[in-house]
């Protein structure tokens, strides 16, 4: 893999990277979907294919700190509706990632995060409120769970850009803020783990990513003791109206970039 090394990076690189990093920690355990901006930044100062292999380590660590965080608060029936479609997508997405190149890659996933933000700000404009967590036991919510499974394992493979996409399908589901966060961190550790191996199969990991990544984790950490301290203080509303503009910003970088 033709990846750069830590020495190999300006200052100004680095401090761009390590920036990121904290702002993974912080969408983990504050606003999901935030990271978008740090996949855009890792992909700025690193090559396109390369930036993905090497971002998605410091993703797990952020991962694994909101597990840690609000583990108490998953809502298994939900992820266990999701993982098969969500296997289907990454499977598919290894595919599309033999052929596909860096610009096919953001545009695809740049309409398809629109799209979705689309939908679910008019379903919560139309019906006034989310179902509730266990409504998608219903067919229709099955559908729907398969639909964003596949969707959500799809662009988390090609570019670590599933975070708004399961965002969009929980807050649709009716997800109150902790119950939430508590969700997506479980789905999203284990869905990046399983990951690692496609990854490092295309060539995407390899030792020199890794010791990158080693520097870059240190910064998660604050960024997840940043976003617990902020989650605190965003009520619901709030909370909701980030995670569809983080959505949307993450968007329209992949399509303008």
């Amino acid at each position: 893999m033709d990846t750069m090394t830590l020495w190999h990076l300006t200052g100004w690189q680095f401090a761009a990277l390590a920036f990121a990093a904290l702002l993974v920690g912080f969408s983990k355990t504050a606003v999901s979907g935030a990271n978008t901006v740090s996949l855009a930044i890792f992909a700025a100062v690193l090559p396109a294919r390369a930036s993905t292999g090497i971002l998605l380590p410091v993703l797990i660590a952020g991962d694994v700190l909101a597990v840690l965080t609000y583990r108490r608060h998953a809502h298994w029936p939900t992820l266990w509706r999701l993982f098969p479609a969500v296997a289907v997508g990454v499977v598919v997405g290894t595919l599309f990632l033999v052929w596909a190149d860096d610009a096919v890659v953001r545009t695809s996933i740049g309409v398809i995060l629109l799209f979705m933000a689309g939908v679910t700000v008019w379903r919560r404009r139309r019906t006034g409120a989310g179902e509730q967590p266990d409504g998608a036991a219903s067919r229709a919510g099955r559908v729907k769970a398969r639909s964003y499974g596949v969707l959500g394992g799809f662009t988390t493979m090609v570019a670590n850009a599933g975070g708004p996409v399961m965002s969009m399908y929980l807050l649709s589901a009716g997800f109150r803020k902790l119950g939430f966060l508590g969700t997506s961190a479980f789905f999203f550790l284990i869905v990046n783990v399983s990951k690692l191996p496609f990854s490092a199969g295309l060539g995407l990991i390899d030792g020199r990513s890794l010791l990158l990544d080693a520097v870059l984790v240190v910064f998660v950490v604050p960024g997840a003791l940043l976003g617990k301290w902020a989650v605190d203080r965003i009520n619901q509303r709030l909370f909701e109206r980030l995670v569809i503009a983080a959505t949307v910003v993450g968007g329209l970088q992949l399509l303008l970039a």
